[in-house]
């Protein structure tokens, strides 16, 4: 009987030595985030972060998300430093419609193989977006996964944390009433919601790839600096089922959202994929943000002022729609 062969974990395709030093590359572009209240350093088994200060009853709110297939158009580009702020985005619109301030923010990318350069222009994206959110990155897990995934393939998720006054927590079912203005906040692009859709209709023509790549808005400072001036009933951020699939989240079954076609600018991508496509109406609306990346339900007579503090933090934003009697559903007019 033969002798066995030493193995060792790298001869599996683990690489040790590769993400030790991945970590000690990445820790400078996690500290270029942190907040006051983080307590520990990169490294730790866990992140300690205390609770900002000035809450009575603090509530802790919290998201996780990923950028989905949009990944793959990061491979045909060879462009991996903006994905991240996607993964971000994602996160932390999520828990800031419940009127939440982002805190902190973890990461978990995975790899058929590790790649050094590969995995910091990832965080240095996660980096980025942590900053533009106020959130800190504290922590997040690089794992190899050889056989998994081929040696090309990846993907990347996030876990977002913030921190509300438990009296100040949106209840759209609870406020949202006839009469209440619907504000838009526009997204220059797809964010990171239909790409399966929209890869296979123009991931072929370079003309679109820096389009289909264009980093996600991120709404979350400007959302709550509004949260916390303005009589504000609702929040919904526009992601995977658009505008009919998100609006209706905060809506009481009484009433319905009316949006009036025309009243925003529909990016022209999404004209190019509905017409490339021959996708119908309704699928565009079901699948795509139609040029609308975040709502805020607010009364009509303060929407004007709300649309003014969101353009103070360099939004293009605008009424699109109004709150009727109903049965809890969106609707276009």
């Amino acid at each position: 009987m033969a002798e066995p062969v030493p193995q060792t974990y790298a001869d599996a395709g683990v690489d040790l030595t590769g993400a030790d030093d991945a970590v000690r590359r990445l820790a400078p572009h996690a500290r270029s985030t942190f907040r006051p209240e983080v307590l520990s350093d990169i490294g730790s088994f866990g992140a300690l972060t205390r609770v900002p200060s000035g809450y009575e009853e603090p509530v802790l709110v919290s998201a996780t998300d990923g950028a989905g297939t949009k990944t793959l158009v990061a491979d045909t580009l060879g462009r991996y430093d903006t994905i991240g702020i996607d993964v971000v985005a994602m996160c932390v619109d999520d828990i800031v419609c419940l009127g939440a301030e982002p805190l902190l923010f973890l990461d978990l990318i995975t790899v058929g193989r590790l790649d050094g350069d590969h995995i910091e222009a990832l965080v240095a994206g996660v980096a980025s977006g942590c900053r533009q959110a106020g959130c800190a990155l504290v922590g997040g897990e690089i794992a190899e996964h050889p056989d998994a995934l081929g040696a090309e393939q990846w993907d990347i998720g996030g876990f977002a944390v913030g921190v509300v006054e438990r009296r100040a927590v949106i209840d759209g079912p609870r406020h949202v009433a006839a009469g209440d203005a619907v504000v838009g906040l526009a997204s220059t692009g797809l964010r990171c919601n239909g790409y399966s859709l929209a890869r296979r209709l123009l991931l072929d023509d370079p003309a679109w790839h820096e389009e289909l790549l264009r980093p996600s808005v991120i709404y979350a400072p400007a959302v709550l600096d509004l949260v916390r001036n303005a009589d504000v009933h609702a929040v919904a951020h526009i992601t995977g089922g658009g505008l009919p699939g998100n609006l209706c989240r905060v809506l009481p079954s009484s009433v319905d959202a009316v949006l009036l076609q025309g009243s925003w600018d529909v990016p022209p991508v999404f004209a190019e994929i509905q017409r490339r496509g021959d996708v119908a109406d309704d699928e565009m609306a079901a699948v795509f943000n139609l040029g609308i990346g975040m709502t805020v339900v607010v009364p009509a007579a303060t929407a004007d002022a709300a649309v003014a503090r969101l353009a103070g933090h360099g939004h293009t934003a605008s009424v699109i729609g109004e709150v009727v009697e109903g049965a809890g559903v969106v609707r276009f007019a």
